[in-house]
């Protein structure tokens, strides 16, 4: 029996039939640490990147465990976003598709901005998996649409976005509805101090799957290009005119950053769609379609878009700012180089982003440094080389010169002097300094 493939998971065949009809010939690696868990019925804290697969890391195993006869609700799936809520309610129907059980394995979507009431109405025979938002199932389960005591597995997808936006509280008074021994399955890129403290509030020995970030895939390249006080949209528009992306996501660190680099950006002639968490759901949801049906080769982002939202096809990202923090890198970047593309990312960086850079490079990330002349790449040395440099010369300036022996009489052709003996001194310090090294 291969040990590569999904067969020794002891699935079902009509799963096994599914995963056939998905395409998946081998586990990722959180697939093979995670199904195994979550099919003994342990509760899985598991950590990893966008993109890692970790989806069908609990979806297989909870649909090898549902029991179609039972006229409740049996999973309960939550997500921070409408948009991510809504991809993972689609991956659940296509493997009710898959596995042929349209008839007989009900699901619902339950997010805001659509109709309370008519969702009430449609839970009067309550679905055997719940997912959606944790406030719009909050709200439902409040006012009785819909009950899910009776619930054997909860998943909480991306939790340390969760606790961003400000809905864990949701999902703790969801918790408190839900039976307390429910396997509580929580997936997430980071695990932030806070969520340590709602991990000790609800889980009793999880298993903790982390999976390294490979930060450095052979098939993505990581460049950087100094800003130096250029106006970022001419950076980028030059930019343009040397790569020919299927599609790039641009990183703005703010809302009215974004709004005012897209805006910038169209000003120059660049059709470039923006994304954020300040447009109301239905704007949202129409730059999502724009950007599926390819009209923008270029969208302006915040983080969201690096982990709330699944945006396909992916080919290059830009950071116009890089973020602070180093995971914040990683997230983005993962937009691109999925599923065996090849992906680049690029840059563009000013003196306050070199202490994050470092991290990085001690992570083991690769940097190339460039810049863009004439609709040309052009090989470049790091901004702060000759800065560096210069400090040094200077230091060791300051130290020859306290060395210097000075005169009271001043004699014509004394500075000259002077600057001969520094010079001197200076010479022989670098030789000691060259020595030492």
């Amino acid at each position: 029996m291969n040990k590569n493939d999904f067969n020794h998971f002891t699935l079902q065949p009509e799963l096994q039939e599914v995963i056939r009809k998905l395409g998946f010939r081998e586990p990722t690696e959180i697939q093979e640490k995670v199904i195994p868990e979550v099919l003994s019925g342990k509760s899985v804290i598991g950590q990893s990147r966008t993109g890692s697969g970790k989806t069908h890391a609990f979806l297989l195993p909870l649909f090898n465990q549902i029991d179609t006869n039972l006229e409740e609700v049996q999973f309960v799936i939550t997500a921070p976003t409408r948009e991510l809520a809504t991809q993972l309610y689609d991956e659940v129907k296509k493997i009710i598709r898959f596995a042929d059980k349209d008839q007989q394995c009900t699901t619902k979507l339950l997010i805001g901005g659509t109709d309370k009431q008519r969702m009430a109405e449609k839970l009067k025979h309550p679905p055997h998996i719940i997912v959606g938002t944790p406030g719009r199932i909050l709200d439902l389960v409040k006012a009785d649409a819909v009950s899910i005591y009776k619930a054997k597995s909860f998943v909480i997808d991306e939790a340390d976005l969760m606790l961003d936006l400000g809905f864990i509280n949701d999902v703790d008074q969801l918790l408190v509805r839900s039976k307390k021994d429910i396997q509580l399955l929580v997936f997430s890129a980071t695990i932030p101090q806070r969520l340590q403290h709602f991990f000790k509030k609800y889980l009793i020995n999880p298993v903790h799957v982390k999976i390294d970030d490979h930060f450095s895939p052979e098939a993505m390249e990581h460049h950087l290009i100094a800003a130096k006080h250029r106006d970022i949209s001419d950076v980028i528009i030059a930019l343009s005119k040397t790569i020919q992306p299927y599609l790039a996501i641009i990183f703005a660190n703010s809302k009215e950053k974004a709004n005012q680099l897209a805006a910038s950006l169209q000003q120059r002639g660049m059709d470039a769609g923006v994304i954020h968490g300040g447009l109301t759901p239905r704007e949202r949801k129409r730059v999502l379609k724009d950007i599926q049906s390819l009209r923008y080769q270029y969208v302006v982002a915040t983080d969201l878009a690096s982990r709330g939202i699944d945006i396909k096809g992916v080919s290059h990202v830009i950071n116009a700012q890089l973020p602070k923090e180093e995971d914040f890198y990683i997230h983005r970047v993962g937009r691109t180089a999925r599923a065996g593309m090849e992906g680049t990312a690029i840059s563009l960086y000013t003196e306050e982003d070199l202490l994050l850079i470092d991290k990085l490079e001690q992570k083991g990330l690769t940097f190339t440094y460039f810049d863009v002349k004439d609709g040309e790449w052009q090989e470049a040395k790091p901004w702060n080389e000759r800065k560096l440099r210069k400090k040094t010369t200077t230091n060791m300036d300051k130290e020859a010169w306290k060395q210097v022996r000075k005169t009271n009489k001043v004699k014509p052709g004394y500075k000259k002097k002077m600057k001969m003996q520094q010079e001197s001194i200076k010479k022989r310090l670098t030789k000691k300094s060259k020595y030492k090294k």
